[in-house]
């Protein structure tokens, strides 16, 4: 890659760890919030819920919209609303304030991610796609890592509303960088918003959707109380809370590294092995939570899975639009984050509802069975490819000896 690409993956690379930050760092101030607002750890937890639904119906209809537009001024605007929506978060003295900031602040997030991969797809090398695409998912990663966990560390010694107004720099700093590495030459496509939508049209695409949904799901009925798990299950003290988020994230990057290997090495025929193991972890933490070590082992192995098959789907559901509605490729450049939001969304909804209606510690198996339906699903969609690949061989073959009698 030239040292523009460079620059331009680093870029990029630097925005999903501003959104990713900006998102996630939530799940680690649920306890402060509820607090600061006088309301049950569950409504807490429902800010994650409303983010993630934005983000997931907002994604896909306002990226569809703006794909006539040109890239570099349409992601610098986009940045200014994502830093708005940081500072009104930072200011918002009441639960009705602070949701519709968190909603506003999601649909520009979704769109950004999808702008971020649609850009990286459109200017680096064709043989680099798959690994820049995996240092783009890096920044969520990272954003876990150092983010999350600085972020929680900042809301707990100045309040929660200090942790928004350093996501708010944040974001500053992202628009600084856009500035100078987006390129300029990028195009919008004009298409209509029916046109684009009929990449739902094929249903492998919808059963492929629900797949990473359903993954993430089962993993994040459990990470979304992980804070109130680690203090009234494990006992771990509050002081430690930021440490152990922290741990987590350096785990998920490996989670990240080996998901970009997986998309090399036929990802797809792979994943629904990986999904069982996750189901198997999950259910793990019932029995390992019985001691700290234990259920530390539990959550490191539940943190090294999570993002197994980001870049697998990223490649599937572009290569797909490539081959079949090549107007959507901006749509289908957000479907996975989309579909992470979707299964964030109904993960966070699964255990608001265990958490007020069973024990903690059942987050755990219930989790498990989600991760279950996300292998099935997974199989499913493997054998329809599948089949679709031999049918288009035996028609190849078929065209080729009709050709060859002429």
């Amino acid at each position: 890659m030239t040292r523009q690409h460079k620059l331009l993956t680093l870029n990029l690379f630097l925005l999903t760890f501003v959104l990713g930050t900006s998102e996630f760092v939530m799940v680690g101030l649920l306890s402060e919030v509820a607090a600061d607002m006088k309301i049950a750890i569950s409504a807490a937890g429902s800010l994650v819920t409303a983010f993630a639904l934005s983000f997931a119906i907002g994604t896909p209809v306002f990226t569809a919209l703006f794909s006539r537009f040109s890239k570099y001024p349409l992601i610098l605007a986009l940045i200014g609303v994502f830093i708005v929506g940081n500072m009104v978060t930072a200011i918002s003295g009441s639960y009705s304030l602070l949701l519709v900031s968190r909603v506003i602040t999601a649909v520009v997030t979704g769109v950004l991610i999808a702008l971020a991969m649609a850009v990286a797809s459109e200017t680096m090398p064709i043989d680099k796609r798959g690994p820049v695409i995996s240092i783009i998912f890096t920044g969520f990663t990272v954003a876990s890592v150092l983010g999350v966990p600085l972020g929680t560390f900042i809301g707990q010694w100045g309040g929660w509303h200090m942790s928004y107004w350093f996501t708010t720099l944040l974001g500053i700093v992202s628009l600084i960088a856009s500035f100078a590495t987006i390129p300029r030459g990028l195009k919008g496509a004009r298409s209509s918003l029916k046109k684009q939508l009929r990449l739902f049209a094929y249903p492998r695409i919808v059963l492929a959707f629900f797949i990473p949904a359903l993954s993430i799901a089962a993993t994040y009925s459990v990470y979304t109380y992980l804070a109130p798990l680690l203090q009234d299950v494990l006992f771990v003290p509050a002081r430690y809370i930021s440490l152990i988020f922290l741990l987590y994230g350096i785990v998920s990057i490996f989670s990240t590294l080996i998901g970009g290997k997986l998309a090399a090495g036929g990802g797809m025929r792979k994943i629904r092995y990986v999904f069982l193991a996750q189901a198997v972890i999950l259910a793990s933490l019932y029995v390992s939570s019985g001691s700290l070590a234990g259920g530390l082992v539990s959550i490191s192995f539940m943190a090294l899975v999570v993002y197994l098959m980001n870049s697998t789907m990223q490649l599937y559901f572009m290569d797909w639009a490539d081959r079949h509605v090549p107007e959507a490729r901006d749509l289908a450049s957000s479907l996975t984050s989309v579909s992470v939001n979707v299964g964030i969304a109904m993960g966070s909804a699964l255990g608001g509802f265990v958490t007020t209606n069973m024990e903690l510690i059942d987050l755990s198996w219930s989790g498990g069975i989600v991760a279950v339906l996300a292998a099935v699903l997974a199989l499913i969609n493997y054998r329809f490819d599948r089949v679709a690949r031999r049918a288009s061989k035996e028609e190849n073959g078929l065209r080729g000896q009709y050709k060859g009698s002429l």
